[in-house]
């Protein structure tokens, strides 16, 4: 479990929104836009309010199945697209080149929409989400 610290800024039943400083994981991935501030929603079994200091756990797990689906799953399914495109080139005589590119191409786009399916039921997921864990002020 990956522990971080944050200033609820919005709480909406059980889940509370979370404005989180940058660190040196965030610094360094760049995914997010340049702002200095981060906003999570997490679960709010303590009963945390707007206004006060927390800590909130995030699984490493999560994290971890976030950024391969984000940066190495299109980049792995263009390939696999392209050998496909190239090999379905081949048998129904099409030009390799605009054969592999298109077989990368609509897999590149297939996994774009994969991820944004993947981001909708993780965002339903509970399970998902960090757990405020301690209030701090």
């Amino acid at each position: 479990m990956k522990t971080e610290q944050g200033l609820v800024i919005e709480v909406v039943g059980k889940i509370a929104r979370i404005q989180v400083g940058r660190h040196n994981d965030c610094t360094s991935c760049g995914a997010c836009p340049s702002s200095q501030h981060i906003i999570i929603a997490a679960n709010n079994d303590v009963g945390a309010k707007v206004g006060q200091r927390v800590t909130f756990e995030q699984k490493e797990v999560n994290i971890l199945q976030g950024a391969f689906m984000v940066f190495a799953m299109p980049i792995i399914a263009a390939f696999i697209g392209a050998v496909l495109g190239r090999f379905i080139g081949e048998s129904c005589g099409y030009d390799l080149t605009y054969a592999t590119i298109a077989g990368g191409s609509v897999l590149f786009l297939l996994s774009l929409a994969g991820i944004k399916f993947f981001d909708r039921a993780v965002a339903r997921d509970q399970s998902t989400k960090p757990v405020i864990v301690s209030i701090l002020s």
